[in-house]
């Protein structure tokens, strides 16, 4: 199966909402686990028994497990295999972008059969060029996974780059989303390269109308975002949207069962 199509009947079974395991040190702290691998492992596992299944993406995000050196990678890994063997599609996202023969590296980390750090999909950040993704994007495909692929985001400093107008009237978020686009054009029932667009960013001003591709939006929950803004931001686009929630989720921890309990709350929402 492509990507697509294994999205779509995720999304079809669980719902479009995307959770995010990121064990960041106040999270720890708050669920009471020593700031080291044991703490992240331990925090980590306990989200992959609540997601697991239950959700049709769940988003593990590399840094705060890079933190932690050679153990805290080892954990990612088998966050990774587990989530899989539960049929969850596992997004990591470590926003890795590069040129030639480094980037082919990423691809082959992120988007290879029988690489350990290899979910379903990976963020990728195009900003030396769209085309310097090309060894992941083609990666990607051949093995059946996604990327999402950075066009819209929150922070205040991205902004200048990413609503920057080129010398052809479009801005570089409009540029991104329009080679994707083309990446996906006529695959059914949608294409492998996804985009990340912000939930709490007001106005787009992209048109993803052709887009035939899912977009994640960070920034559901804690962050601000309600059901109602998603449906304002991204109109009828909105069905490819995956709404994405961490903190409002992860705050629940360590029990499990409020953990499951948190998520079937957003998913109702949604």
């Amino acid at each position: 199966m492509t990507f697509g199509e294994r999205l779509t009947k995720a999304v079809n079974a669980h719902g479009p909402l995307c959770v995010g395991i990121d064990p960041h040190p106040g999270l720890l702290d708050a669920w009471g686990l020593p700031q080291d691998a044991a703490g992240l492992e331990r925090f980590a596992l306990t989200c992959v028994e609540a997601f697991g299944g239950r959700v049709s993406v769940v988003k593990p995000q590399s840094a705060f497990f890079e933190a932690r050196g050679s153990r805290g990678v080892a954990v990612l890994e088998r966050v990774i295999a587990e989530l899989r063997d539960s049929g969850t599609l596992v997004l990591v996202d470590a926003k890795r972008g590069d040129i030639g023969s480094t980037m082919a590296a990423y691809a082959a980390a992120y988007c290879t059969d029988g690489s350990p750090l290899a979910g379903d999909a990976v963020t990728l950040s195009p900003y030396l060029g769209f085309g310097s993704l090309d060894p992941a994007l083609d990666a990607a495909r051949a093995s059946g996974r996604g990327v999402f692929v950075l066009a819209l985001t929150s922070n205040p400093e991205g902004a200048s780059v990413q609503r920057t107008v080129g010398p052809d009237g479009r801005t570089v978020a409009q540029s991104i989303v329009d080679f994707a686009a083309d990446r996906n054009s006529g695959i059914s029932p949608v294409g492998d390269v996804g985009l990340v667009v912000g939930a709490t960013i007001g106005e787009t001003g992209v048109d993803l109308t052709k887009l035939n591709g899912p977009v994640l939006a960070p920034g559901f929950g804690a962050q601000g975002a309600t059901a109602a803004d998603l449906k304002t931001l991204f109109g009828e686009e909105l069905r490819h949207v995956l709404p994405t929630s961490s903190r409002d989720v992860l705050k629940h921890g360590p029990d499990v069962s409020s953990l499951v309990s948190a998520v079937e709350r957003v998913q109702n929402s949604l």
